[in-house]
């Protein structure tokens, strides 16, 4: 009962004191020490080396005694040593959908010429399924881990506290160290699959009048460049061609359907017909991830907040930001 209550909430108590920073350093007000479970049998053990040493006068028994206690207690030092100095800093990698595990690296510099061993990181409350990455950094030299870090929702989450230990090098003492990450994991909803069609685009001049292929279906187009070869032949500007027969500098147009200026593409909360929230922005999601792969440009409208209309990585990026956050 102690175990599920008191140690977390001691655990919360004292990570709130602690500052939130993207680099911490390792020295002595900072790491701490106690023993593993191995220790505490090799304390017993010594316990009852020494009383028995005791009772029955054993020489040897003292000797045996003091050796293993040297060594626990040596054992001690170089562990601490092999913490001290170290300096981490850390990479919050690109955004993810919800659902998948973002990839969080760390950098281990070690400024000094002695050898780090054995130092684990390992997300705080991850469960105690959860295991630690282990790595060895050399002298004046660093180290780069990834460290994952399951997604559940959407959001810009706070990553949790990090736990930087190692048992080197009896495995006898638990030299360890917290750390406040103050970076934030931007996470996507997770797109919509499969995904219906995009909605109707508008266009300026027209009002509500086609869709993002429409101009396609229709023949209608609101740009021409010049002919390459492979275009259909229905592309061709005819007319514009038969004008301009008679030049022999003249070139063939074809109707450009690549590009429809006035053509407005708006994403909309109110326009994806579902009553959940989260459904609502999975599909939003799924058409911005559409839109972009076409290329369009296009626009996203939530309640009380609006993206005009853009293409391109950035506006992309806008879109998804502004569906994991508001």
């Amino acid at each position: 009962m102690i175990q599920t209550t008191f140690v977390p909430r001691l655990r919360a108590w004292w990570l709130r004191r602690l500052p939130q920073q993207d680099q911490t350093a390792l020295h002595h007000h900072n790491l701490y020490l106690l023993p593993t479970r191995a220790g505490w049998m090799l304390g017993f053990t010594l316990l009852l080396l020494l009383l028995g040493s005791i009772n029955y006068q054993l020489n040897l028994g003292y000797l045996l005694t003091f050796m293993l206690a040297g060594s626990a207690a040596a054992g001690v030092w170089v562990g601490h040593r092999n913490l001290a100095g170290l300096e981490l800093s850390l990479h919050p990698g690109a955004p993810v959908f919800a659902g998948q595990s973002a990839a969080v690296e760390i950098h281990l510099h070690n400024p000094s010429r002695r050898a780090r061993y054995a130092v684990g990181l390992q997300w705080l409350g991850s469960g105690p399924a959860a295991s630690d990455v282990w790595a060895d950094v050399g002298p004046q030299d660093q180290h780069s881990v990834q460290l994952a870090y399951p997604t559940q929702q959407r959001g810009r989450l706070p990553l949790p506290a990090l736990r930087v230990q190692t048992l080197y090098p009896l495995g006898t003492f638990k030299v360890w160290h917290w750390w406040r990450p103050a970076a934030q994991l931007w996470v996507y909803p997770a797109p919509e699959t499969p995904a219906p069609a995009l909605p109707l685009a508008a266009t300026h001049e027209d009002g509500p009048a086609s869709g993002p292929h429409a101009a396609q279906r229709s023949g209608e187009t609101d740009g021409a460049r010049p002919y390459r070869r492979g275009d259909p032949l229905k592309w061709v500007l005819w007319k514009k061609a038969a004008r301009l027969a008679g030049d022999e500098r003249a070139q063939w147009v074809s109707r450009d359907f690549s590009h429809p200026a006035a053509a407005e593409l708006w994403l909309e909360h109110a326009r994806c017909q579902l009553h959940d929230e989260e459904a609502r922005r999975s599909r939003l999601c799924a058409w911005v991830l559409q839109a972009d792969a076409l290329g369009l440009r296009y626009g996203l409208r939530l309640p009380g907040f609006e993206i005009a209309p853009e293409q391109g990585a950035a506006q992309r990026q806008r879109c998804l930001e502004a569906l994991a956050w508001r």
